[in-house]
């Protein structure tokens, strides 16, 4: 696409709803990141999203003389949130604490990405009657369409915040096989693996299961749910969102479910994810009582060995968290970033940028707070309908 090739945004209410060109575009983001797979956002819109929340998906398509290309989609929910007084229209990334990484899906040219980012940009703003604070995260923060966001957000008048999310450690395989990480491993890792899975087998008859497929996942789950509810973790408040994708992960070939069983009981549980050759750790949990016996490290170690000398990973991810103990496993960290936009033509948008920005940005939130209420005639609500146009 040229720069300045005219551009279409057309929004749609739910994942579903999207036009067959779209799966296309969703289907080369997947590689970039399973949380950008069309999967993802069906299982999660599916499991999690209620009559409280209202999806949108603004898909970019490039107007040709014989077709329409979809090239950009960014995909999002809208809802009412509670802060103290206030109560906040927010449109924001589709994802709450299952989502580790979030990205405008586009294509992957950089000149692209601009283009596209700044249709969507426009896209945005033009709805701005139906939101006080635009809202994504967890992002790349090194990633073109970041910076390309924060700075389209900003020509259009909006109080633009970045911040941190959290951090992200992963192991950089470097070609090596299983036991040449394993000799990298900080002293104590290295010589715990073997010794702990030696004091396993002495206690216990212990049973490996990695379920892959369809096949015996209902069984393995029921087992990972026996295991969930001994531990000290909350109750799943969406408690179909976790099977629902592990049976997508299993249709697709990604599920690396691994469980341990001692003397026959079901006794720790981590379900993985293997795409791109990424595998990511996405859920992990043990009964607390067999906890002396670092039974979960004897899994992690396993789960390591198979995605390393069998699924040939060029990268583990840890995903979310600073967890202390992921260190010791892994090579290199990076961080999560979020951009929160304040609506500058809104009474609760000009609050939130108070609250949130302060005096970093104070001349412009009292730039806002004047020209409150002396603005043109907004755009009505619905008409959202129809496509807008970015060149």
């Amino acid at each position: 696409m040229t720069v300045g090739r005219e551009l279409a945004v057309h929004r749609f209410s739910s994942i579903e709803a999207l036009p067959a060109p779209y799966m296309k575009l969703f289907a080369e983001a997947e590689h970039q990141s399973f949380f950008l797979s069309i999967d993802w956002f069906r299982n999660f819109e599916r499991t999690v999203a209620d009559s409280t929340r209202t999806v949108v998906v603004y898909g970019v398509q490039q107007r040709g003389p014989n077709e329409h290309r979809a090239v950009g989609a960014l995909v999002l929910w809208r809802y009412r949130r509670s802060e103290g007084p206030v109560s906040v229209h927010r449109l924001e990334s589709l994802g709450n604490y299952y989502t580790s990484y979030f990205a405008p899906v586009a294509s992957t040219s950089a000149a692209e990405t601009a283009d596209i980012c700044r249709a969507l940009a426009s896209a945005v703003w033009s709805d701005r009657n139906q939101w006080d604070e635009f809202y994504l995260q967890p992002l790349d923060p090194f990633a073109p369409a970041y910076e390309a966001l924060v700075g389209l957000l900003r020509e259009r008048g909006l109080i633009v915040q970045s911040f941190p999310c959290f951090g992200n450690w992963y192991l950089d395989v470097g070609g090596r096989s299983y036991t040449e990480y394993v000799r990298d491993l900080p002293s104590v890792v290295r010589k715990n693996l073997p010794y702990n899975a030696r004091r396993l087998e002495r206690s216990f008859r212990v049973r490996h299961e990695l379920v892959t497929a369809t096949a015996g996942l209902e069984e393995a789950l029921d087992d990972y749910a026996r295991i969930y509810a001994t531990t000290w973790k909350p109750i799943e408040p969406y408690p179909g969102f976790l099977p629902g994708l592990a049976r997508v992960a299993a249709e697709r070939g990604w599920l690396r479910l691994g469980l341990v069983y001692l003397d026959d009981e079901p006794a720790a549980a981590q379900l993985w994810l293997v795409a791109g050759r990424v595998a990511s750790i996405y859920k992990m949990c043990y009964d607390e009582k067999f906890a002396k016996y670092s039974v979960g490290t004897v899994l992690t170690g396993r789960l390591l060995q198979h995605v390393i000398d069998v699924d040939k990973v060029a990268e583990v991810d840890y995903l979310s968290g600073d967890d202390s103990y992921k260190q010791y496993w892994m090579s290199h960290r990076r961080e999560r970033w979020g951009i929160r936009a304040f609506n500058p033509r809104s009474v609760r948008g000009v609050f939130q940028a108070v609250k949130y920005v302060g005096g970093r940005s104070g001349k412009r939130v009292l730039a806002a707070m004047r020209t409150l209420g002396r603005r043109g005639p907004q755009p009505r609500a619905g008409a959202s309908s129809e496509p807008s146009t970015a060149s």
